[in-house]
């Protein structure tokens, strides 16, 4: 099959799998109600978190949650109206909090992430792109080593799947970064990690490298999909019908009515994320640094340095609560007390959560349609991988994986 393919969505996913069929020889056309770059892409923490395979569904996690929810100082909230409409997904959530469920799905989200920077650096390398990718550590922020040994059960996940912290402690932390407070006594660093300096620079510039290769971009809402012997053959959008023989869908969150469509109800909820940029910043740190008592990355980037974390639950459709705004200056204050800024933006957002925090990737019950989405923490470290898979999928290729655990179907009813 030669003919045109659509990708919906122009996020990280889908310019990545655009770009690499594009460079297979496809005829593509990318599709998206906004520029791209500019939704869910834009608001990340900007971290190539290879080591990020631990999901948040960990054992005790049902016992702990409703103290997290009372501490005002834990960066997850509740819109306590919407909790009724999310209370069968937030069933399935939490029944995979358990050492069995949690070894599989970090095993999974290993195989998205574990090799990200070499996928950006294959994806963006002679690219106008490049510019935004660095090199560089990792580091965990805990105030001792007795901090850092309570999340001993997620650092030997990790160190099974490959990734072993080297420890920085006492006077030797502020040798390492001279940015932390002295609330900060431990340092847990990860080699051979990066970060992009502006999520939303850099896949805009993809973006300009799939249009350079001969791939075409539409501005539209795509709301439907029109099906011939049970194939793709158009998707209708609020700008008319685009004929196509293939679909790539890789819309976070919103890609759960088009999947209805298709006769799989995806158990996804949003998890409201938010962010703020210090402008101009001085005084914040050099590489990116996981706070851990807050839970937020600050991330240095060309704009400034961005602090992104927190989670809320409580829709697409409200807009952003103060409260974890409030939440997050305190602690990037406690954490980085010489950060001075010019201005701060604040940024909120929706990552896309499936009910076992793993992304689908794959063609959809024979359709001709093919998921890229849901990856929950991970879009835009796991983005350029997700997009080669799938661009390999469709070019009759095979992934050299074992892509069981991303099956779409495995939601179907």
């Amino acid at each position: 099959m030669s003919g045109r393919i659509v990708v919906i969505g122009a996020g990280i996913v889908g310019v990545s799998a655009a770009i690499w069929l594009r460079r297979a020889g496809r005829e593509v056309m990318l599709v998206d109600r906004g520029d791209p770059g500019q939704g869910t892409s834009y608001g990340n923490a900007g971290v190539l978190a290879s080591c990020a395979i631990v999901p948040v569904t960990t054992p005790g996690l049902i016992a702990k949650g409703p103290g997290y929810l009372m501490d005002p100082n834990f960066p997850l909230f509740m819109r306590w109206s919407y909790v009724p409409r999310m209370i069968p997904w937030l069933v399935k959530y939490l029944g995979h909090a358990n050492d069995r469920d949690t070894r599989r799905i970090a095993g999974g989200i290993n195989g998205v992430i574990g090799d990200s920077v070499d996928q950006h650096l294959a994806l963006a390398r002679g690219t106008r792109a490049e510019e935004w990718v660095v090199e560089s550590d990792y580091t965990f922020a805990y105030a001792d080593r007795a901090a850092f040994e309570k999340d001993s059960y997620v650092w030997t996940l990790r160190r099974e799947g490959g990734f072993v912290p080297e420890l920085i402690e006492g006077a030797a932390v502020h040798e390492y970064q001279d940015c932390f407070s002295d609330k900060v006594g431990c340092l847990a660093v990860m080699k051979n990690h990066g970060f992009i300096r502006d999520p939303g620079g850099y896949v805009a510039a993809l973006a300009e490298e799939f249009k350079a290769l001969g791939g075409t971009f539409r501005k539209a809402d795509v709301k439907d999909f029109t099906l011939t012997d049970g194939k793709v053959s158009a998707v209708q959008t609020t700008e008319g019908e685009i004929a196509c023989d293939q679909v790539v869908l890789t819309t976070g969150v919103w890609s759960k009515p088009l999947m209805k469509k298709l006769g799989i109800t995806v158990p996804i909820e949003t998890e409201r994320g938010y962010h703020i940029v210090f402008e101009n910043a001085t005084g914040g740190p050099t590489v990116p640094v996981m706070v851990a008592s807050g839970k937020f990355v600050a991330t240095p980037m060309a704009q400034g340095v961005r602090c992104a974390g927190v989670v809320e639950f409580g829709g697409l459709d409200a807009g952003p609560s103060k409260a974890p705004f409030e939440l997050l200056r305190r602690q990037v204050a406690e954490t980085f007390p010489k950060l001075k800024a010019t201005d701060e933006i604040e940024w909120q957002g929706h990552r896309p959560a499936p009910t076992d925090s793993l992304p689908l990737i794959g063609e959809v019950r024979g359709t001709g349609v093919f998921a890229g989405f849901g990856h929950h923490h991970i879009g835009l470290t796991g983005g350029p991988k997700t997009g080669r898979w799938l661009a390999q999928m469709i070019t009759g290729q095979r992934p050299n994986t074992d892509m069981t655990p991303y099956d779409p179907q495995r939601f179907a009813g």
